[in-house]
């Protein structure tokens, strides 16, 4: 079960976005932070390339010498995309079908995360003195450093994972963290109350979305300069419907008129496809809108989802 006290954490905001400041005002709750600063980063042991990300917390490595190995992220779990999830495990979430099909999304978004992040890159590896380096399914225990940052802990200040219960030695500031990421209901603690994760996003008019088409996750505040980190800036829409959805012609735009248009695109159902502001290989479930410059402002914008007929579908604002 998740402690009721909590160490002191220092929480350092450094973030610049489509408002244009070079260093960023304060930021409103719910926008996501970067404290690195609170968690001392350990030095790499090993440099890997990962090969393949299995979900949020589980990666394939490749040494230089050619071997591989899977990698379980130390202290993190994420919710799963490949079983059901237990609501259980995560506080405050309820254990109903809505709180699990919204940790479902949650998960989707946490490897999506970690795809676009870690799938191709050299990261380094570091060990927890108080752990052993192998965990029950054989599997490798390790920090994740990826430029200089903990990767790990970057997962639950960003709502993306919850700590998982062990005697590693960084917990009180892993669970300080998820502390305020809970009290922003950042991420996967959005489900916490999923029936207004369901209602949120609404049509025209005030009714309802028919389409089965959600706003899973509006990502506006990338870690450091926004423009500098664009693929850190990310809208993820989610099929709750019972049947695949043809998304092709559809488009995403915000309040000052900056618009994206999927091509070839099916969503089936409880699939995610997260949009990212950059560039990159689109996927099924990863597109890049190939901006120069950071497109949802940090302050405060809209997203506005239309059909391939022109018509909204979604408008949220946040």
């Amino acid at each position: 079960m998740r402690r009721l006290a909590f160490g002191l954490v220092v929480v350092l905001v450094v973030a610049a976005g489509c408002s244009g400041f070079t260093t960023s005002p304060s930021q409103p709750a719910g926008t996501a932070v970067d404290s690195q600063s609170a968690v001392d980063v350990p030095e790499p042991a090993v440099t890997v390339t990962v090969t393949a990300v299995v979900d949020g917390d589980t990666i394939q490595v490749a040494y230089e010498n050619g071997t591989g190995d899977t990698v379980r992220l130390v202290g993190v779990d994420t919710p799963e995309v490949h079983i059901e999830n237990d609501p259980a495990e995560f506080e405050g979430v309820p254990e109903t079908d809505a709180g699990a099909s919204c940790l479902r999304r949650a998960g989707t978004n946490a490897s999506s995360l970690a795809k676009q992040q870690l799938l191709g890159e050299t990261v380094g590896l570091a060990f927890d003195q108080n752990l052993d380096r192998r965990g029950y399914y054989d599997r490798l225990l390790a920090y994740v450093v990826l430029d200089g940052t903990l990767f790990n802990y970057r997962l639950v200040e960003t709502g993306h994972a919850r700590v998982y219960d062990s005697e590693f030695s960084r917990t009180d500031r892993f669970y300080a963290a998820e502390d305020v990421a809970r009290s922003d209901r950042r991420g996967l603690w959005r489900c916490t109350d999923p029936d207004a994760v369901t209602h949120t996003a609404i049509a025209d008019g005030g009714t309802e979305s028919a389409s089965g088409v959600e706003i899973a996750e509006i990502h506006p505040d990338a870690t450091g300069n926004d423009n500098e980190n664009l693929n850190d800036e990310y809208v993820t829409l989610t099929n709750t419907g019972d049947a695949a959805l043809d998304l092709s012609g559809w488009t995403v735009s915000d309040e000052a008129g900056h618009q994206y248009t999927f091509a070839d695109l099916t969503l089936d159902p409880n699939a995610s496809v997260t949009l990212y502001s950059g560039s990159g290989t689109d996927t099924d479930t990863e597109r890049y809108w190939g901006r120069s410059g950071a497109v949802w402002n940090n302050d405060g914008d809209t997203v506005i989802v239309r059909n391939a007929s022109g018509e909204t579908v979604l408008r949220q604002s946040y």
